[in-house]
């Protein structure tokens, strides 16, 4: 392999492990609040990409401002999801919550199918997204380069949000324990509503460019990039932010570099994410930046 062809492999690891990583977030955020997953994060991440499939098909929006859509649309479903499969339970046992989450997820999918038809549908191509950039001998779509970008610049957004911002503090201290959280004043219920709002919005961000990137979405199209995400998360840390970013980081990289060295092994990418997280909770449980806890006994 010569080295201009390695380089053209890792960039599209690189956009790909981004993609992952956005995603990824939404999970460890919410995990890092509420102990629990929020299993229809891969349907929020799918029914971003119909409204802004919709939003240009139907009412022939600019793409940026349907684009602007989608992700405040996506992040109304996101906190409807929580008010409606999550707040109800927020005292029930951890299995209950669990149940409910996987049930939001299945409804998402099916009500998608209902609503939009289970048909493969074009996502719409932009045009400056498209085009092909030349970097010496190296030939890539300009999406390619814009994804990371992108995403380093989401992320900072969000690491001054949380660090910087009383939300973020709010969001800070409701991780570590509700009742203090409440006592110090932080409206944890609100706190976690607007957690969601975040993930999905990420979800969104993740959404709109993996359709842009991957122009086909279904109903079912959530599923596979839900769980590698979840993957990411679990392989970086769950509940820590880097640590998701991370995971999406090694699962994109290491699912183009298994295509690049081993060609055969194409048709097993999906699988590399499992076989990865089987590796991590066997040699480091709590993922690779995740910090050790005491069982309770």
């Amino acid at each position: 392999m010569t080295f201009d062809l390695f380089m053209q492999y890792l960039t599209n690891g690189i956009s790909l492990g981004s993609l992952y990583a956005l995603i990824a977030i939404g999970y460890t955020m919410v995990y890092g609040i509420l102990r629990l997953i929020n299993f229809a994060h891969g349907e929020i991440f799918m029914m971003s990409l119909y409204f802004a499939f919709y939003g240009i098909a139907i009412f022939s929006l600019p793409w940026y401002m349907t684009f602007l859509v989608a992700i405040l649309l996506t992040a109304s479903l996101g906190m409807l999801v929580e008010r409606a499969a999550y707040k109800p339970l927020r005292h029930s046992p951890r299995i209950t919550i669990m149940v409910s989450a996987i049930g939001a997820s299945f409804f998402l999918q099916n009500l998608a199918v209902v609503i939009f038809g289970g048909r493969p549908k074009a996502f719409p191509t932009v045009s400056m997204f498209t085009r092909v950039i030349r970097i010496g001998n190296i030939s890539l779509q300009a999406l390619t380069l814009y994804i990371p970008v992108a995403t380093i610049i989401i992320l900072i957004g969000l690491h001054f949000l949380i660090q910087k911002t009383k939300v973020g503090l709010g969001m800070r201290a409701a991780s570590k324990d509700h009742d203090t959280a409440r006592l110090m004043g932080v409206n944890v219920n609100k706190t976690i509503t607007i957690t969601f709002a975040i993930g999905s919005i990420l979800a969104a961000f993740g959404g709109i460019m993996w359709g842009m990137k991957f122009p086909q979405i279904v109903p079912t199209m959530g599923l596979i990039p839900g769980l590698k995400c979840f993957i990411a998360a679990v392989v970086g840390g769950i509940g820590n932010i880097s640590g998701a970013v991370l995971g999406g980081f090694i699962l994109g990289v290491g699912e183009i570099m298994l295509i690049a060295f081993l060609p055969g092994l194409t048709g097993y990418r999906d699988a590399f994410a499992f076989v990865l997280l089987i590796v991590i909770l066997l040699v480091k449980p709590t993922g690779l930046l995740g910090e050790k806890t005491a069982e309770k006994v």
